[in-house]
C-alpha cells in the first residue's frame, strides 16, 4: 500500500504505526508521529492501523543549543 512519508510516497506492508516505525528502525521514544494531521500518543501507535493515502510524519527530538 502507498502512503505518504514526511511528504515523499512510500510503499509500505500494511499494518499499524507500530510495525512502520520498527520496519524503519526507528525507537517510538525518540519521535513524535503525526497521522492525517493528527499528532498521536504514544498508547496509540501500536493500535493505530494505516490505511492508503494515509500522511504520516515523523517528527524527530533533537538535542543540542546552548
Amino acid at each position: 500500500m502507498q502512503v505518504k512519508i514526511n511528504g515523499k510516497p512510500e510503499e509500505i506492508q500494511s499494518g499499524t504505526v507500530l510495525d512502520l516505525l520498527n520496519a524503519k528502525k526507528i525507537e517510538p521514544q525518540m519521535v513524535a508521529v503525526e497521522v492525517n494531521d493528527k499528532v498521536l500518543e504514544r498508547d496509540d501507535l501500536a493500535t493505530t492501523h494505516l490505511h492508503e493515502g494515509d500522511q504520516v510524519e515523523f517528527l524527530f527530538y533533537m538535542g543540542g543549543g546552548r
